[in-house]
C-alpha cells in the first residue's frame, strides 16, 4: 500500500478514538475527514466529494425518528407497552419477552435501536426493580429486542447494511438478514435468562432472572395479611425503646402493582395506530419508500398538536444523521482512494476465507463495544465485500454476522445502550451494576463473534 492509502486509513482509526474518549461525533470528523482527502489527494471539488453522500438513508433517518417521536409524545409508545403487558394479564416471568418484543417491533418498525432503548428501558427497569428481577438480565433483554427487529428491510440499519452491498454489486435478501438478526438475539436472551437462572440458583443471589410476584428488595411485602408494626408513643429519640414506649397496631401491606390500570385511548393514539398500520402497508407490500412515507405520516400528526413542532422537530436523531453521513461519506472516498480494496486483499492472504470472516467478525465486535456500531457497519462491511465477491461463502451469512457482531455487544456501558440501562437501573448500587455491565460485555464479546460465524458463515458453508 502507498503513503496515500495508509494516512487516511490511519486518520480513520484517530477518528475512532477521538470519538471514543471525547464527546466528538464522528460523523463530523467523517466530513472534515473526506473534504482533506478528497481534495487535497484526489483534487476532487465539493460535489464529487460528495458524490455519495448516502441522501436516501438520511431522509429515512429524518423521516422515522421524527414519526415516532411524535408517537412517543402522545402515548401512543407508552399505549403499545402497556397493551403488551396487559395481554398477558402481569404474569411476571412472561412480561421480560414483552419487553423484548416490543423493543424488536419498534426498531423492525425503523425506531433507531437507542431510541427504541430509551422509549422501553424505563418502565423496563421501573418493572424489574417491583418484581425483584435482575438489572441486568432486563437491561439485555431490552438492547437484544432492539437489536432483534434492527435489521427490518426498513429499519435505519437494515437500509444501511442493504445499500452497501448493493453498491458493491451483490444481492442480499433483506428478510433472511432480518430473521437471522431476530434468531441470534432471541437465542442470546434465552441464555442469559438460563445462565443467570443457574447461577442464582448456585449462589443464592438476591436478584431472580425472570421475577417474581415476591416483595422485591426495598419494595415492601405483597399481598394482604396484616403485619404487626410498632409506633412510638413517646419522647425517645432514635430507633430504640425509649421512655416512651410503643404500641403494637395492624397495618395491611400495600399489593404491588405490576400492571397499570387501562387509560382511554385518545383520538391522536387512534389516528397513531392507524398511521402504523398504513405505513406498514405502504412500505411492506407497495414497495413505497419509508423515507417519503414516515415523513407525511408525521406531518399528519403535526396537526394534531401545532405548539409542540419545535420539539417534534428536536426528537429527530440529528446525530445519528451525522455519524451516517459522515462516516458513509468518508468510506467512499476510502473507496476511491483504493484503501479499501487493498485491506480487502491483504484480508484474503490471511489464509481461507471461512478464517478470515472470523477474524472481521471478531475486529467488529471487539471495536463496537468502545465505538459507534453504526459507523463501523459503514467501515468494516466494505472490506467483506472482495471476499464475497469469490463466492466461497454465502454472501447473507457473512454480511448478516458482521452486521449481528457489531450489535450485539452494546450491552456495553460504554454503548448508548448500556448507558441508557445503568442510567435507569432501580434498587442497586451504580458502581456495582458498572461492573456488572462490564463483565458481561466481556463474556458477550468473547461469546457473540463466534456465534454469528459458526451459525451464519460455518453452517452454510457446509451444507
Amino acid at each position: 500500500m502507498t503513503s496515500i492509502e495508509i494516512l487516511p486509513l490511519i486518520a480513520l482509526v484517530a477518528m475512532f478514538a477521538i470519538a471514543t474518549f471525547f464527546p466528538i461525533n464522528i460523523g463530523i470528523l467523517g466530513f472534515i475527514g473526506a473534504f482533506v482527502v478528497g481534495y487535497f489527494a484526489l483534487g476532487f471539488d465539493d460535489k464529487e466529494i460528495l458524490g455519495e453522500f448516502p441522501s436516501s438513508i438520511v431522509l429515512t433517518i429524518v423521516g422515522v425518528t421524527y414519526f415516532f417521536g411524535m408517537a412517543k409524545r402522545n402515548g401512543t409508545i407508552d399505549l403499545l407497552v402497556n397493551s403488551c403487558i396487559r395481554a398477558v394479564n402481569g404474569r411476571v416471568t412472561v412480561v421480560p419477552w414483552v419487553f423484548f418484543f416490543v423493543a424488536s417491533v419498534l426498531t423492525a418498525l425503523g425506531t433507531f435501536s437507542p431510541a427504541a432503548v430509551a422509549l422501553i428501558v424505563p418502565a423496563a427497569m421501573a418493572f424489574a426493580a417491583r418484581t425483584g428481577m435482575s438489572p441486568l438480565v432486563m437491561g439485555i433483554m431490552v438492547i437484544n429486542g432492539a437489536h432483534a427487529g434492527a435489521f427490518s428491510p426498513i429499519s435505519v440499519s437494515g437500509v444501511l447494511v442493504r445499500d452497501i452491498v448493493e453498491n458493491n454489486g451483490l444481492a442480499l435478501n433483506p428478510w433472511t438478514l432480518f430473521f437471522a438478526s431476530y434468531g441470534i438475539n432471541l437465542l442470546l436472551s434465552v441464555l442469559t435468562v438460563v445462565g443467570y437462572a443457574a447461577l442464582a440458583r448456585m449462589k443464592g443471589l438476591e436478584y431472580t432472572a425472570t421475577g417474581s410476584t415476591d416483595p422485591a428488595p426495598g419494595s415492601g411485602p405483597v399481598g394482604g395479611t396484616p403485619v404487626k408494626t410498632s409506633v412510638p408513643t413517646g419522647g425517645g429519640t432514635g430507633g430504640g425503646n425509649s421512655a416512651g414506649g410503643s404500641t403494637q397496631v395492624l397495618t395491611r401491606p400495600t399489593t404491588t402493582t405490576l400492571v397499570d390500570a387501562p387509560a382511554p385511548v385518545t383520538f391522536v393514539q387512534k389516528l397513531t395506530l392507524f398511521l402504523i398500520g398504513a405505513l406498514l402497508v405502504l412500505v411492506l407490500v407497495l414497495h413505497l419508500p419509508i423515507s417519503f412515507i414516515a415523513i407525511g405520516a408525521g406531518a399528519v400528526l403535526a396537526f394534531t398538536d401545532l405548539k409542540k413542532q419545535n420539539e417534534a422537530i428536536a426528537d429527530i436523531s440529528w446525530s445519528t444523521v451525522l455519524l451516517v453521513a459522515g462516516m458513509v461519506t468518508y468510506i467512499s472516498i476510502l473507496q476511491e482512494v483504493g484503501t479499501i480494496d487493498h485491506l480487502a486483499e491483504m484480508a484474503i492472504t490471511i489464509g481461507a476465507p471461512i478464517i478470515v470472516a472470523v477474524v472481521l467478525c471478531y475486529v467488529i465486535g471487539v471495536t463496537s463495544a468502545f465505538a459507534s456500531s453504526t459507523a463501523l457497519l459503514a467501515a468494516v462491511i466494505p472490506l467483506a465485500m472482495p471476499l464475497l465477491g469469490t463466492g466461497a461463502l454465502p454472501v447473507v451469512g457473512v454480511v448478516a454476522a458482521l452486521a449481528i457482531a457489531a450489535t450485539v455487544v452494546d450491552v456495553s456501558p460504554f454503548s448508548t445502550n448500556g448507558a441508557l440501562v445503568l442510567a435507569n437501573a432501580q434498587n442497586i448500587e451504580r458502581p456495582r451494576f458498572y461492573r456488572q455491565l462490564l463483565l458481561n460485555a466481556g463474556i458477550v464479546v468473547a461469546i457473540a463473534p463466534a456465534l454469528c460465524w459458526l451459525i451464519l458463515v460455518v453452517v452454510p458453508a457446509l451444507f
